[in-house]
């Protein structure tokens, strides 16, 4: 088995505090930028930064659904590690000041297949994934 990542980023035109509040909003704002490709989105446990914890099901393409259960940490300020409870998948935001506005790079890592499988899974997930957070941070930015 492998590590996959997948990783997006944007640049948004608003100071970074605010961005930084609206990403740690795992209550109100998260479920207004979140894409068609999450179901069943709802927090269980908190809904401000660390400690929150949420559930929901990410479609990432019309056969492969995974149920996530995250709990939220927040190694530093600014980053935000979402580990996933039923995976090996850990998502990580980070909002970094850039200029007069912010950067918000989303990253996720997982244990991936082993085999032919694993090959299909290494070259073409990123990209999938990566199409998913760019409209994620496109309603962000929309939003801030």
């Amino acid at each position: 088995m492998a590590q996959v990542t997948a990783t997006a980023e944007r640049t948004i035109g608003a100071p970074v505090d605010k961005v930084r509040e609206l990403v740690a909003d795992y209550a109100e704002t998260r479920p207004k930028i979140l894409t068609e490709q999450y179901r069943d989105y709802q927090v269980t446990e908190g809904g401000k930064g660390a400690g929150t914890k949420a559930t929901w099901k990410l479609q990432a393409t019309s056969k492969r659904v995974r149920d996530v259960a995250a709990t939220v940490t927040e190694p530093e300020p600014g980053t935000l590690v979402e580990s996933d409870a039923n995976s090996s998948m850990v998502t990580t935001w980070t909002v970094r000041e850039s200029g007069g506005g912010s950067v918000v790079r989303i990253e996720t890592t997982w244990q991936g297949a082993g085999g032919i499988g694993g090959f299909f899974e290494k070259t073409f997930a990123p990209a999938g994934l990566k199409r998913i957070y760019d409209g994620v941070l496109g309603k962000l930015a929309e939003l801030a």
